[in-house]
């Protein structure tokens, strides 16, 4: 498991697909509110007049040299739930992100939020 200083370490480093093409940067690491473990990271995409933050699951990524490897293709990756690079993702809008991927979604038992923002 990549530990959440570590990854910090990889902000603004390239993302790539498990066949090495490049689908943006690395803006933000999510980790899981009930475990504290890396869960989700935003990665900037986009052309400079239209950027967005997509979101994917850190399960199963390779970090290298220069680099954070995901295990989800370019195209499944682009096609996530998004936010304006000033935004900050809405409670409601989670399990969107979770059910993109096919995982299961879990909030916490008072309907605290999965995700937090490091």
């Amino acid at each position: 498991m990549i530990q959440a200083a570590d990854i910090r370490e990889w902000r603004n480093h390239d993302v790539t697909d498990p066949d090495g093409h490049k689908i943006g940067v690395l803006e933000a690491v999510y980790v899981d509110t009930s475990t504290d473990e890396p869960a989700m990271a935003t990665i900037l995409t986009g052309l400079p007049t239209r950027r967005r933050l997509v979101f994917v699951p850190l399960d199963r990524a390779i970090v290298g040299p220069g680099y954070l490897k995901v295990a989800y293709i370019k195209t499944t990756v682009r096609k996530s739930p998004a936010i304006g690079t000033d935004s900050v993702l809405p409670a409601e809008d989670e399990q969107a992100i979770f059910e993109h991927y096919g995982m299961p979604y879990q909030p916490g038992a008072n309907g605290e939020r999965q995700l937090a923002r490091r």
